[in-house]
């Protein structure tokens, strides 16, 4: 029976939504309608997204657009639906979790003609919320839009939000909250936990469905391979070797990186508690829910490859009849993954540092005075952002330029002793100096969306409706790598009273 929706007449500026996931067998998914809100208001439209997916940002900030946006009224062509999915949730199995706030719109093709999903986060109940309210609250909201444009702007593979609208309806969390609604774009939501949810009900063919429209979608050109899911397994461990591999660069902890939280296109997807370092340390935890720290900032590698062994898990039966070739195969497809994180890794490190790779250079030596560095950082507490940008800014052969980065340390002598090295490695590279600092700014963010400042973003919307902050920390995060003279200060780390110890999750 076909779903009852309120819908609104389609007009030329109406996004061309397209269904492909739909067209998937129906136990993949459950069609719903998004839950109409009371007072849907327009909070900010993402207008440089909505230009790279060609939609009409004036129709979608117009009544019928903030109607769609907010799920009250949706155009003809919509078919939303929730999607299914299972998922290790720190490390125990849930077998069914799916899409419990989310309601999938369709797909649109960008002006570069990538198929984007659009999805609306906290639109309502589905078949999967369990005892959930389906909703949103507008702190996570926010924290979601400006981690996403700040993972932009470093030029991380992203999901991003198009657009945040509040509903005019509460949501009650520890307390009562305002409600909001996020529309989220993503080259795909299929997830390490789709493919769970079905091998983990022996359902071979929807595996087997499953897999050939990721690679038809995201890994075309595996499809004459001679064992496509292999090879598919390599692609998307390659993928999350390198993603990750990004985030440890930038200081950037995931918080939740259960199964349902990894996206195989490649794209860091669900920010929830996530939060970038301030003060370097291995073991930063900040998530509130991560009581053991599972998902500290130095475990994430390892997580990752933990992840998508549960990938190959669930793909083994279509990779050979054989049960051990088949885990003989899957092995051999993770490789990838160390393949691709150890390079874009130490290799990003040594960038960090201003290393060239050359013929000459020992990278085995450049990593271990890369490894004396952080090691340092760590035992003093220096700001991991700081450091490295301080350092791009710096002439090892002027003293007086390097005292910025000194101050960050507790003990500046051991600074002082691990500079002498560098100043040493750099002569041997025989590049002017200039030429050195723009290639260090290059991959050395001047700005983060640090916490307490995501925090004060959240607390001024939520206690007072104010969302003037928003706009000038949107600013330095959407273009880290430039000065900002007039913010300077969003460069600062947080005073002992603004330190955030933990974020917190919105379901």
């Amino acid at each position: 029976m076909p779903i009852a929706l309120n819908r609104a007449p389609d007009a030329a500026p109406v996004p061309p939504f397209e269904h492909s996931y739909a067209g998937l067998p129906g136990h993949f998914y459950a069609e719903i309608p998004p839950t109409p809100v009371r007072e849907p208001t327009l909070l900010r439209l993402n207008q440089a997204l909505a230009a790279e997916l060609g939609l009409d940002a004036d129709w979608l900030a117009g009544a019928d657009g903030v109607a769609m946006l907010a799920g009250n009224r949706l155009p003809d062509r919509v078919r939303p639906i929730a999607m299914a999915y299972a998922g290790h949730q720190f490390g125990n199995f849930v077998p069914s979790l799916g899409d419990g706030r989310a309601i999938l719109l369709g797909e649109v093709n960008d002006r570069q003609g990538r198929r984007r999903d659009v999805q609306l986060k906290g639109a309502g109940r589905t078949p999967f919320s369990r005892s959930g309210d389906g909703r949103a609250a507008l702190g996570p909201v926010l924290r979601e839009y400006i981690l996403g444009e700040a993972m932009q702007g470093l030029g991380i593979p992203t999901t991003r939000a198009l657009a945040m609208v509040a509903t005019g309806e509460p949501v009650f969390r520890d307390a009562a909250e305002p409600g909001a609604i996020l529309t989220r774009v993503a080259a795909s939501h299929i997830r390490v936990g789709t493919f769970e949810y079905f091998a983990r009900r022996g359902d071979r063919e929807a595996v087997q469905r499953l897999a050939d429209y990721l690679i038809a979608r995201h890994y075309p050109e595996l499809a004459e391979d001679d064992n496509p899911y292999a090879a598919l397994i390599a692609a998307v461990a390659a993928r999350q070797g390198e993603l990750i591999a990004r985030w440890l660069l930038v200081g950037f902890i995931h918080g939740v990186m259960n199964t349902d939280n990894m996206a195989l296109s490649g794209e860091t997807i669900d920010y929830g508690p996530c939060a970038f370092m301030d003060a370097y340390d291995p073991n930063q935890v900040y998530s509130s829910i991560d009581r053991y720290g599972r998902y500290a900032y130095g475990q994430q590698p390892s997580i990752g490859l933990w992840n998508l062994t549960q990938l190959a898990n669930s793909l083994l039966t279509l990779l050979d009849d054989d049960p051990e070739q088949a885990k003989t195969k899957a092995r051999s497809a993770l490789d990838a993954y160390g393949k691709a994180f150890e390079p874009a890794y130490y290799g990003g490190l040594r960038a960090k540092l201003g290393l060239l790779d050359t013929q000459q250079s020992d990278k085995s030596a450049d990593d271990e005075l890369v490894t004396e560095l952080l090691g340092r950082m760590a035992q003093h507490r220096a700001d991991f952002t700081n450091t490295f940008r301080l350092l791009s800014d710096a002439d090892p052969d002027a003293p007086a330029t390097l005292e910025p980065v000194r101050a960050l340390f507790g003990k500046p002598d051991a600074f002082d002793e691990w500079t002498t090295r560098w100043r040493t490695r750099l002569a041997a590279q025989q590049e002017p100096n200039a030429e050195r600092q723009a290639r260090m700014r290059a991959r050395n963010p001047a700005y983060i969306p640090r916490n307490h400042r995501v925090q004060e973003v959240i607390t001024a919307a939520v206690e007072r409706g104010d969302l003037a902050p928003l706009e000038p920390l949107l600013t330095v995060v959407s273009r880290p790598y430039e000065e900002h003279p007039d913010l300077i200060d969003y460069r600062r780390p947080p005073e002992e009273h603004e330190v955030v110890r933990q974020t917190f999750c919105g379901t």
